[in-house]
């Protein structure tokens, strides 16, 4: 899949939405209801009532970015459905995205060196 870097913030509106919504309706929902930006550059996931798709959106600077898939035979492992917004970082997304459970996906935690040798 093509995506920004690995730098990115990608958080999940955790209740679903209508899956009818394009570019322009996902991006006043974002606005308007999860009282977010949508033009920073944040990945902003969201979920359908039905656990096996998803719909991403995000800004790529020059553009609306939305993309859709539908897994065939299983669901995604989504977080409990409340109002709100959920941070995951880009290896649990990329676990989400190819529909394992990113609940047991833990990121290494790298302090940079001191010094360059």
């Amino acid at each position: 899949m093509i995506f920004p870097s690995n730098r990115v913030r990608i958080v999940i509106a955790t209740k679903p939405v209508d899956f009818r919504k394009g570019h322009d309706g996902l991006a006043a929902l974002v606005k308007n209801e999860l009282r977010k930006e949508p033009f920073t550059g944040t990945v902003f996931v969201f979920r359908a009532k039905r656990a096996d798709r998803l719909k991403l959106l995000y800004w790529d600077g020059t553009g609306l970015v939305m993309a859709y898939k539908r897994l065939e035979e299983h669901t995604f492992s989504w977080p409990a459905i409340r109002d709100g917004l959920m941070s995951l970082n880009h290896a649990q997304f990329e676990a989400l995205f190819s529909g394992l459970d990113w609940r047991k996906v833990r990121a290494l935690t790298v302090r940079p060196p001191t010094a360059a040798e």
